[in-house]
């Protein structure tokens, strides 16, 4: 049985774009580009009972995406995805919808007793039912030391408080952030004074972590870990939409720490894969091979 599962758990849905609609969703992204650098990766989240539902598991079908996806009495979620001149996506994101209501179930247990990776988000945590699948979910994973729990940050629409923020934070071993999400945080935790990697230096500290990822757009990446810090300029690029660009950042850097690569390699793959991205249409396009060596 194979024990080194990465799982993305959270929303599922589709994003309606000025072009049309396309699968979106951070758990689903991170853990299809998990699987293009061939490791085991699972999306777990949940549908509605209607047409939306099962071309989003026809979808996942096609992209040889394992899923975990609970078919549930709510309507699948839906986002509309406005893109402004920079190409920098806003969203309007549909309240009450199937992955509010991931249902905690045996066979997810089961999942959990195999991951190895964990990545969940802020968002997946705005209604209780969700938030609380996900803790148990993190309660059921082996203990081992180099498991690895990452808390995606993404912050949306208000969908977010000091409290939940700060568990979460605490129960994560690598926190992924970017500039925006960590000026917000640090102000509400109560130190908005000091400059980004101080801020990051005493995220570090305050919750024991192994690393803290820090992307600034155009201003380049950061990955804080114990007395190190990486930092990589971000590439030049033809920018389509930078929609998923975070999440196959977050998805290259554990692959390739989880492969066993040194931090400053996982870090440079990442922001590679993430600069691949952003000249695409859509946040899970195919990589091509010279990404995936």
């Amino acid at each position: 049985m194979n024990d080194q599962i990465i799982v993305g758990i959270g929303e599922a849905l589709w994003d309606i774009l000025p072009e049309g609609k396309k699968i979106g969703g951070a758990p689903a992204n991170f853990a299809y580009h998990v699987s293009q650098f061939g490791l085991e990766s699972y999306a777990v989240s949940a549908v509605g009972d209607d047409a939306l539902g099962r071309e989003l598991l026809e979808n996942f079908q096609q992209k040889q995406l394992q899923c975990h996806l609970e078919t549930v009495p709510y309507p699948t979620g839906t986002v509309q995805v406005e893109i402004d001149q920079a190409g920098i996506p806003q969203y309007d994101i549909k309240e009450n919808v199937a992955w509010d209501n991931i249902p905690f179930t045996p066979e997810l247990e089961a999942l959990a007793h195999r991951t190895r990776a964990l990545c969940f988000g802020s968002l997946a945590q705005r209604n209780v039912v969700s938030r609380e699948t996900i803790n148990r979910f993190i309660d059921a994973m082996p203990q081992a030391e180099d498991n690895l729990i990452i808390f995606d940050v993404n912050l949306r629409q208000g969908f977010f408080n000091k409290e939940m923020l700060d568990q979460s934070m605490q129960r994560c071993n690598v926190l992924k952030i970017n500039d925006e999400e960590l000026v917000t945080i640090s102000r509400m935790l109560g130190y908005p004074g000091t400059d980004l990697q101080s801020k990051c230096w005493i995220l570090l500290g305050r919750y024991n972590l192994k690393m803290l990822i820090l992307t600034c757009g155009v201003n380049g990446s950061y990955i804080f870990t114990s007395g190190n810090m990486s930092f990589l300029t971000t590439p030049r690029v033809e920018v389509a939409d930078t929609v998923g660009a975070g999440d196959s950042f977050t998805a290259a850097f554990t692959s390739s720490i989880l492969k066993g690569l040194p931090v400053a390699e996982a870090h440079r793959k990442a922001v590679e894969v993430s600069a691949f991205v952003c000249t695409q249409n859509g946040a899970m396009p195919t990589l091509p091979a010279s990404l995936l060596s």
